[in-house]
């Protein structure tokens, strides 16, 4: 099965599926870097909130970590949020969902003053505009860029190509159309039979849209989801 997100979380994820008998091949499709960024005064902001572990891990390459480690910190997932604690932060609120769960945690939220965003260089969705009919005001800053590889990883080409690979495991929109732009050459017949397995249907759009058939849908978009389509699907492959 095809890992395609970026490391760590990728070798996570690997040793997830091993442990589940499921042999993987890591192939990230984005790669982290870190941006220059001009980072708000801990005492301007009244709260943090993170859509994403890696821009916690862009914080941390920049040593600014500590600065705030005192601000409550509002995270759109649980593993986010572990990461955060394990990070020295004290006060973590995890949305446990999705962009929209989070917007919602925050809405409702007591936080009198400006709210820390740290993100990517490209964002999928406006929190400041999501939040403005509540009163809420977002400072966001572009921290970090997952970049798209421009070649696919020989190992997985082959495996996609004999059909050792039977599936492909998708956490993000853009991981999905960086998948469809290094498999354009794909013969049919393959195409047709790799399960992609996708955290989201937005996740799964550029696949769909690229005649991908098999498309399997998380009940929700966390790790432990897709864990179970992965399993899932395994067994439909293995009934024996």
């Amino acid at each position: 099965m095809l890992v395609t997100r970026p490391d760590p979380d990728a070798s996570d994820t690997a040793a997830r599926l091993e442990a589940l008998g499921i042999e993987p091949v890591i192939a990230p499709l984005l790669i982290h870097e870190t941006l220059p960024a001009e980072l708000p005064a801990p005492d301007s902001v009244a709260a943090i909130t993170l859509t994403s572990a890696n821009a916690l891990r862009a914080l941390q390459e920049m040593d600014a970590i500590g600065r705030y480690r005192e601000l409550p910190v509002y995270t759109v997932g649980d593993r986010t949020a572990d990461l955060a604690e394990a990070l020295g932060f004290v006060m973590v609120t995890s949305a446990s969902g999705a962009f929209a769960d989070l917007a919602e945690l925050l809405a409702h939220a007591r936080i009198d003053g400006p709210i820390f965003y740290p993100h990517g260089r490209e964002v999928s969705a406006d929190l400041g505009r999501s939040l403005e009919p509540f009163g809420k005001r977002i400072s966001g800053v572009p921290v970090y860029a997952m970049n798209p590889v421009m070649v696919l990883d020989e190992v997985a080409e082959a495996g996609l190509a004999s059909g050792e690979i039977g599936a492909a495991l998708f956490y993000s929109k853009r991981t999905a159309e960086c998948f469809v732009r290094l498999t354009a050459g794909l013969a049919r017949e393959r195409r047709m039979k790799l399960g992609v397995l996708c955290m989201s249907e937005a996740v799964a759009a550029p696949l769909i849209d690229a005649h991908f058939v098999r498309v399997g849908l998380a009940e929700h978009p966390d790790e432990e989801a897709m864990m179970g389509l992965a399993l899932s699907f395994a067994r439909d492959q293995n009934p024996h």
